[in-house]
């Protein structure tokens, strides 16, 4: 009788076979990405990095990894063409939409795995909102803050400002472990903020007066014509990404298990042990 390989890629499944998991209260994974430059020298589609990190999570954890949403909100972005911006009504309108897709079949176990930092504000204002009508909290993890300064250090040791920043690292590095393909480094360039309002740019949020942020909306090519707002790719390389995954897979699998244990329903009740482990 042919074995039939367990699916970890909600796409992946048949009606039936979702159904059957169902019983084991899975974890579902719903991975949010953006379609927005990365600098002259990386894919503008950084939603694939999510995907395959949050497709491996899947299979470390034993969890269902849903579709990846790949676009998010990133209106500083949109001066440079390439890019998908959702507006941020719809954003959260997409939010609410994919989580209670579960919510509305019973499904409490949800973590959001976020590949794009802009999100984070709308995914918290979105998630309170549907806490409060439907009291049941869902997580959500930004992927690339989750890399520790120990690993930053590991890897860059004194480097780590240079190389860390939008067009630099942890996505380059990511993209020449993953897509080392699609990777045109020979048109990287560290990036060099330009001036606005005669101030230093702090990024696409803030000017620097007298050393400290004052807060004006910027476009990322205002910034940098190459709409890189730090981090200089050239510090980059495939054996540092390969070890940023492996870090996020497992922190990210490790906080699967932990969720497993929780009722999100209750804040204050947590099983010590998971009803498969006790098994």
């Amino acid at each position: 009788m042919m074995s039939i390989k367990r699916k970890h890629a909600l796409k992946d499944m048949t009606f039936a076979e979702f159904r059957e998991r169902l019983s084991e209260k899975p974890v579902i994974l719903l991975p949010f990405g953006s379609q927005e430059e990365q600098g002259p020298h990386a894919p503008m589609g950084d939603f694939m990095l999510t995907e395959a990190v949050a497709g491996q999570v899947a299979k470390a954890s034993d969890a269902i990894v849903a579709p990846i949403i790949p676009f998010g909100y990133a209106d500083f972005f949109k001066t440079i063409p390439g890019g998908i911006q959702f507006r941020a009504s719809t954003f959260s309108a997409v939010v609410e939409d994919t989580v209670t897709a579960f919510l509305d079949h019973g499904i409490e176990h949800i973590l959001i795995l976020n590949g794009h930092t802009s999100n984070a504000p709308l995914f918290d204002q979105t998630l309170r909102r549907i806490r409060a009508e439907r009291g049941v909290s869902v997580a959500f993890i930004n992927l690339w803050q989750a890399i520790p300064d120990t690993l930053w250090r590991e890897l860059h040791g004194p480097s780590v400002a240079a190389a860390r920043g939008h067009g630099g690292d942890p996505l380059t590095s990511i993209y020449l472990h993953l897509f080392p393909e699609l990777m045109r480094m020979d048109l990287a360039r560290p990036s060099v903020r330009e001036k606005a309002f005669g101030l230093p740019t702090g990024g696409v949020n803030n000017v620097q007066f007298e050393g400290m942020p004052v807060h004006v909306p910027l476009n990322c090519d205002e910034v940098n014509a190459d709409g890189m707002l730090g981090g200089d790719p050239l510090l980059a390389s495939a054996e540092k990404g390969a070890k940023m995954v492996e870090h996020l897979v497992g922190f990210c699998a490790r906080f699967v298990e932990h969720l497993r244990r929780c009722d999100m329903r209750s804040v204050t009740a947590f099983s010590p042990q998971t009803e498969k482990a006790a098994s």
